[in-house]
């Protein structure tokens, strides 16, 4: 058996050391993959429509994309992303574009190119045939079309060039072998159809381009090319020619999303981040050094590691980081910190219980005994993650993706690297002889009041329930009359934040954008990424890139200048879908929650917390309707980790309730809740420390973008400390109390009134 103790540290400080080097080799050797939120750029989300011809699905969606993916190529942008998302849904990411309007009339615009053979003339009188159509021809005079005998998927080809003689622009084009014959016949029923002029109607998007007549020689036999001509510029040759050398979409599309993001807000947000980090690190490092001593120190080289190992995922799976998916890995440091903090509570506790077993085997039993508590939360903080990654759109995804790296990071970090370390550190004599300065040599007198004459909170478990009523009401009271100021991922328009030259106030900007055509925008006054600086926020209802320019120009002459850092348009559908699964992925993270729990558990710790979960929930929503804060896509992400790391602290004290449950003897159900909490409050101080350095960190120099989430989960995780004790305790107290655990015999005698008594007193009639 000591062999087998010897080996056993041996092993995992090989398996610490090959986690580490690889991760290194991968740190090294790859490169990370930044979203368009830190590296600028713009994003357009396209959805693609049915119509009378044909289904919008997800084979007509890829004809689509391959076609879109051409047309991005003529446009030259560097390392152009497009993926389909869903069955009817295209991403398409530009790096470096900062102006989306070219980029999205070239990818979005439908161009359904059709050659038409015409007619004749049309007046008000004129009545169509079936498959014929009226319209205007480029000079403006009705004239009838008959239907399409070619369409733009027979072309081959097009170039913009500019005629030598004439010096007029046209567009050459080249028909493939699908459309060559089409042209051929098109070409000869113009030049026998001299009632419309021998003329060929060429139509983009049901609007006639040109109508030229076919040149006599053209009637003798066409060939596979033509020109296109018309009153052409340089530039509208050269669209032209794209969007017909690109091909027309099989389906209609519609921009639903558009993002785009200043040049310069991801540098800021990179370094305003990293620096909310490093402190929030140091400072948790220094807190854990103070309290554990040795063992701290060790806990925070481990720790150290964890930006390594996070990394290292993130490049290796290929996932994109994205601004709020940096403030998941800050995040995931405090779950590192919570399970190295589990295990040294449970380690003082064995060393104090067991003095003289040494510290080597109340290590070993703390990390054995806090394993559960640390899976259980860690499960239910990736479920979260994972619901984020489902529901939420645009970079609040990274968030889920990053998060759910850095806690599998962070599990690494505390659970192997750190007990590498620790398991080394107390088998040495130096440390064997001096054990106060591990940090594990005793509980501490805090605690030993806290055990002994704590104070009896579970006594007053009705009225803590009833006072979170209270609180319940306060907030919901909150919502319905003040209402909640939902960001524009949920009610659909569109956000423009600028940088301006010079200090300009909020109602001087308010007048300017009235002023420029829109007097119902929202303009308020907020400081920049890096705190300094001044930026005006516009919040308008749909309009165009053209409008939106005019607001830019507009503030640009009036403060000196305007430099655009985001720009953010969402249709009112995808709002509408984004409110709705925003509610869903609430239901179904509680659900998730409940169902583990139960299983882990019982259904009445489930419901319990559960319940204190919707309540922390609820508040915080209150808190923001009160305030008047935002809630936005970045609140959601605040939300949905709440609820994966809330119940985190719950779970912990629900562990320890099983576990003294199995030690109850003649205690009330009462006070074995009460000591678990009482037993429990170190390691909840303690995390709940290293986790608000953390966010206050994120809050003060993680920059404008990431402050109302710090905020938000500050919010959440102190009420949610508190719900432990006060919401989520008392109900479980409550319902294990009305539907207590039935032991084997008491089912029995429910079943057999007589099931105890024995045989002899059965027949004599006597108890």
């Amino acid at each position: 058996m000591s062999g087998t103790k010897s080996r056993a540290p041996l092993w995992r400080a090989v398996a610490a050391l090959a986690v580490l080097v690889l991760s290194a080799i991968i740190a090294l050797n790859f490169s990370p993959r930044l979203g368009l939120d830190l590296k600028g750029g713009t994003q357009i989300v396209l959805e693609t429509q049915s119509t009378d011809r044909v289904k919008a699905d997800s084979e007509s969606t890829d004809r689509a994309l391959e076609v879109i993916r051409g047309r991005v190529d003529s446009l030259g942008v560097s390392e152009p992303t497009l993926a389909r998302a869903g069955d009817t849904r295209i991403i398409v990411e530009l790096p470096g574009v900062q102006d989306p309007r070219e980029a999205a009339k070239v990818i979005g615009q439908t161009a359904q190119l059709s050659f038409h053979n015409v007619v004749g003339p049309a007046d008000e009188t004129t009545k169509p045939a079936e498959g014929q159509t009226v319209v205007e021809d480029e000079d403006g005079n009705s004239i009838v079309v008959g239907p399409v005998a070619l369409d733009g998927n027979g072309v081959s080809s097009a170039d913009a060039e500019q005629e030598t003689q004439s010096l007029q622009w046209v567009v050459n084009v080249k028909f493939n072998g699908e459309g060559t014959p089409g042209w051929q016949g098109l070409v000869q029923e113009a030049c026998a159809n001299t009632a419309g002029g021998q003329r060929i109607a060429i139509m983009l998007d049901q609007r006639v381009i040109s109508s030229p007549q076919v040149q006599p020689s053209l009637c003798s036999g066409a060939g596979s090319t033509t020109s296109i001509t018309g009153n052409f510029t340089a530039d509208s040759s050269k669209d032209l020619a794209v969007l017909i050398e690109g091909g027309a979409l099989p389906v209609p599309v519609e921009v639903i999303e558009q993002r785009t993001v200043g040049a310069t807000l991801g540098d800021a947000a990179i370094e305003a981040s990293v620096e909310a980090a490093l402190l929030g690190v140091a400072l948790t490092a220094v807190f854990i050094v103070i309290v554990y001593r040795l063992m701290g120190f060790l806990a925070s080289i481990a720790l150290g590691t964890y930006a390594l190992l996070s990394y290292a995922m993130l490049v290796w799976l290929g996932a994109t980081l994205t601004l709020p998916g940096l403030a998941g890995f800050v995040l995931a440091i405090g779950l590192a910190i919570d399970a190295n903090v589990l295990v040294f509570e449970r380690a003082r506790e064995e060393y104090t219980r067991r003095t003289g077993e040494g510290l080597s085997r109340a290590l070993d039993t703390g990390y054995q005994k806090a394993w559960s508590a640390i899976l259980d939360s860690n499960v239910t903080t990736v479920i979260a993650a994972g619901l984020l990654f489902i529901f939420a759109s645009g970079p609040v995804k990274g968030f889920g993706v990053t998060l759910t790296i850095g806690t599998i990071a962070s599990m690494v970090s505390a659970l192997v690297i750190a007990r590498v370390l620790t398991d080394w550190a107390v088998r040495r004599s130096f440390v064997k002889k001096r054990p106060g300065i591990t940090g594990l040599s005793g509980t501490g007198k805090f605690r030993e009041w806290l055990v002994t004459k704590g104070p009896f909170v579970m006594g007053k478990a009705g009225t803590l329930i009833i006072g979170t009523i209270v609180a319940i009401v306060i907030a919901v009271t909150g919502v319905v009359t003040q209402g909640l100021n939902l960001g524009v991922e949920f009610t659909g328009g569109r956000v423009l934040d600028y940088q301006v030259g010079k200090a300009i106030s909020a109602d001087e900007a308010r007048e300017v954008v009235a002023d420029a055509g829109f007097p119902n925008a929202v303009v308020q006054e907020s400081s920049g990424e890096s705190g300094d600086q001044t930026n005006i926020t516009v919040r308008t209802d749909q309009i165009t890139d053209d409008e939106a320019a005019q607001i830019e120009a507009a503030l640009s002459d009036a403060a000196g200048g305007a430099t655009k850092e985001r720009d953010e348009l969402i249709g009112p559908s995808l709002g509408d879908e984004l409110r709705n699964k925003a509610i869903i992925a609430f239901i179904i993270a509680l659900g998730a929650q409940m169902i583990y729990l139960a299983i882990r558990f019982r259904w009445t710790f489930a419901g319990a917390a559960v319940l204190a979960l919707a309540t922390t929930v609820t508040l915080v929503v209150g808190i923001f309707a009160w305030v008047g804060e935002p809630v936005d896509g970045v609140f959601l992400a605040a939300i949905l980790s709440i609820i994966g790391l809330d119940v985190n602290d719950t779970i912990v004290v629900f562990d320890r309730v099983r576990e003294n449950l199995r030690e109850r003897g003649s205690k009330s159900l009462r006070r074995v809740f009460n000591d678990a909490i009482m037993q429990t409050i170190p390691r909840t101080i303690n995390t709940g420390l290293g986790a608000i350095f953390i966010l206050a960190a994120l809050a003060i120099f993680g920059g404008s973008s990431l402050q109302p989430f710090a905020i938000a989960l500050l919010l959440g995780l102190i009420l949610g400390t508190v719900g432990t004790v006060l919401v989520a305790s008392p109900i479980a107290v409550l319902l294990e109390e009305k539907f207590p655990v039935r032991s084997k015999e008491d089912r029995v005698a429910a079943a057999d009134p007589y099931a105890t008594v024995p045989a002899s007193g059965r027949e004599a009639g006597t108890l």
